[in-house]
């Protein structure tokens, strides 16, 4: 299946294609297009789109305070309480005034920062940070629960 989202990757658009790959789809395809081609594109491709919260029609976005990865652990019914957790890491990271979630997020948002800052093309984020998604998921699966 191919997906699409808004181009310039942060946060949220690089944990969404990360949860997409290892838990729904491990054969997906993404595209990442300027914003103003995004629905047009993704008719054209048949591909599903995310995290376009510019656009209501689009189903797996933000959801009031929650991120784009969280609607994919609810739609898809993913009910592993590790990517649960590291869904708050995540919405810290990427909603502004919700970086109080975990400790964890603002170390998160500074790696994805530092990625676009860079300069790689959002291909390249993705292949660089996956491998610190994995590592995230691995540290909050044997981190005890933290109340």
């Amino acid at each position: 299946m191919k997906w699409i989202t808004r181009a310039n990757v942060k946060v949220d658009r690089v944990a969404c294609p990360w949860l997409i790959l290892r838990f729904i789809d491990a054969r997906a395809e993404f595209l990442f297009v300027p914003e103003e081609q995004l629905l047009e594109t993704a008719r054209r491709e048949g591909a599903i789109p995310f995290d376009a919260t510019r656009f209501p029609e689009v189903k797996l976005n933000h959801r009031g305070e929650r991120c784009t990865f969280e609607a994919l652990l609810e739609d898809y019914s993913l009910s592993d309480p590790v990517l649960h957790r590291l869904a708050l890491i995540v919405r810290g990271a990427d909603v502004k005034g919700q970086e109080h979630l975990c400790c964890e997020s603002l170390g998160l948002r500074a790696i994805a920062q530092g990625f676009a800052f860079s300069g790689i093309s959002d291909e390249e984020r993705l292949a660089k940070e996956f491998p610190l998604y994995d590592a995230l998921y691995e540290y909050v699966r044997q981190k005890p629960n933290e109340q």
